[in-house]
């Protein structure tokens, strides 16, 4: 099988079991007998919400670039939550501006006792970082060290918990089988169904959904009060 995508995520995707190529959008497409998008396949394996394939990780991070950011990160203290942080999707996409909350929203989570953030967020969302300072000396910016999705695959794997809008880096996270927070808009994807705390896409992945269309202030609240508790579990 052969699996093609975005330039981004080859070295990610190469890590899939039974993958026998993955090759860029922008190389040549290699000789093959049939074509398949992937959101058809659900569709054409007869996939249910009972049969939905959720065994993770189906996805790897290279032992090197865990090494490496292992290192980046430093020592780690045992008694602090390591909590990764992505704020906005794709300004491309036509509803993102429904699903993002902006890093504005999520500046409660940043001075929670007992929590170091890692900012992972790529692309245009960075802009916030110049609007929403001074930030706290517990928030660290990574976005910038980042080149593709292996890397951010890598620091999932030296985190001990992702909060994202959203977008990739939540699916991302739940393919490596990590522990997420996801938190959606009062009308989200297809994908997230219309309630519930879990998915059937993602065993580690607990969502918070939003109470109100547009009103982020109680869902952060809930995400920050969470977050609180598991901070005070630690050892």
């Amino acid at each position: 099988m052969i699996v093609e995508c975005n330039d981004r995520l080859v070295r990610l995707f190469a890590t899939l079991p039974g993958v026998d190529a993955v090759v860029g959008r922008s190389d040549p497409t290699p000789p093959h007998d049939a074509h398949a998008a992937l959101l058809s396949l659900p569709h054409r394996l007869g996939t249910t919400l009972a049969t939905v394939p959720a065994e993770v990780p189906y996805l790897r991070a290279e032992p090197e670039r865990i090494e490496f950011w292992r290192r980046r990160l430093g020592p780690k203290a045992e008694a602090r939550l390591r909590v990764g942080l992505v704020w906005a999707g794709n300004p491309g996409f036509k509803a993102d501006h429904i699903r993002s909350p902006r890093l504005k929203a999520f500046l409660p989570l940043l001075d929670v006792p007992g929590v170091t953030v890692f900012g992972l967020q790529k692309g245009a969302g960075r802009q916030d970082l110049e609007t929403c300072g001074p930030l706290p000396s517990s928030f660290t910016d990574l976005g910038a060290e980042i080149s593709d999705f292996a890397d951010t695959a890598a620091i999932m794997e030296n985190l001990d918990l992702v909060i994202s809008s959203c977008t990739a880096p939540a699916h991302l996270a739940g393919a490596l089988g990590r522990p997420v927070w996801t938190v959606l808009p009062f009308a989200p994807d297809w994908r997230w169904l219309d309630q519930g705390m879990c998915t059937p896409w993602y065993p580690t992945m607990r969502l918070f959904r939003q109470d109100r269309r547009g009103d982020w202030a109680p869902v952060v609240g809930r995400v920050r009060a969470a977050l609180q508790a598991l901070a005070r579990s630690r050892p």
